[in-house]
């Protein structure tokens, strides 16, 4: 499914765009309002974070916006619920961004299972390592849901082969080490190796995310790789903001980002 969605949406200067937000932020009503704004901007797929208070890649942005929807109340069954009436009002598709923690707390085979009839398409994971997904994936996969795999910059050859190998829908391309944060831009120099380098191993879909919050840098990876992930820039866009205004705050970015104005 996903493979397809790539194959729809990647072109020249404009590959597919897979924004991010955190459920909850600043409350559930204005999640659900952002993701049919981001559906109307153009996003081929979207990443719905389920607040997490102890996270692994997330930046000081992404980290702030899980912490007020966790003082908010939102729990992992609030966020599959919100997928189930985003889904349900023709929003684009939705992968889950969590952490193992709440995925085990929940129960793995549970998550799936409910995830999959709330109609995401699948899991993204990072935490969880390439030796240790196997409950995780198989429990997906059953559901027929996906689970993209991270490689970071400093990840060998070798290993990232074998992660492009069991990744489910596409490779989630780190650009940079550290955490999330639009502060400082991909070094695409590196980059643009990385991706090469993959290129050699694997036929999925490459995604860069890390650091991508502006036009230039869709732009400059247009020709490199088949989508784009951007969370921070767009939690920014409509920081102090609730409901239709903040969807509107993120419409406009998302389409100012696309070169879609």
């Amino acid at each position: 499914m996903i493979a397809e969605i790539f194959a729809r949406e990647s072109a020249p200067a404009a590959p597919a765009f897979i924004p991010y937000v955190m459920a909850g932020d600043p409350d559930l009503s204005t999640t659900e309002a952002i993701l049919t704004a981001l559906t109307r901007a153009g996003a081929a797929l979207i990443e719905l974070g389920i607040p997490y208070g102890d996270p692994l890649a997330d930046g000081p942005t992404v980290a702030a916006a899980a912490q007020r929807a966790l003082s908010g109340g939102t729990r992992v069954g609030d966020v599959l619920n919100l997928v189930e009436r985003a889904r349900a009002d023709a929003c684009a598709p939705v992968l889950l961004f969590t952490y193992y923690n709440p995925v085990d707390r929940y129960g793995v085979d549970r998550f799936a299972a409910d995830a999959a009839a709330a109609g995401a398409w699948g899991a993204i994971v990072p935490d969880v390592p390439l030796e240790e997904i196997g409950e995780l994936r198989e429990a997906l996969e059953r559901r027929g849901l996906h689970l993209p795999l991270l490689v970071a910059p400093s990840t060998t050859r070798e290993r990232a082969a074998r992660i492009a190998e069991a990744a489910g829908g596409f490779v989630y391309v780190v650009s940079r080490l550290g955490v999330t944060g639009a502060g400082s831009r991909p070094d695409f120099a590196p980059l643009r190796g990385q991706l090469a380098a993959l290129r050699d191993v694997t036929e999925k879909p490459l995604a860069v995310g890390f650091g991508v919050s502006r036009r230039e840098h869709v732009v400059e990876l247009s020709d490199a790789a088949d989508g784009v992930i951007v969370g921070s820039a767009i939690i920014d866009a409509y920081a102090g903001r609730r409901g239709s205004e903040a969807a509107a705050c993120v419409e406009a970015f998302s389409r100012g980002l696309l070169g879609r104005i």
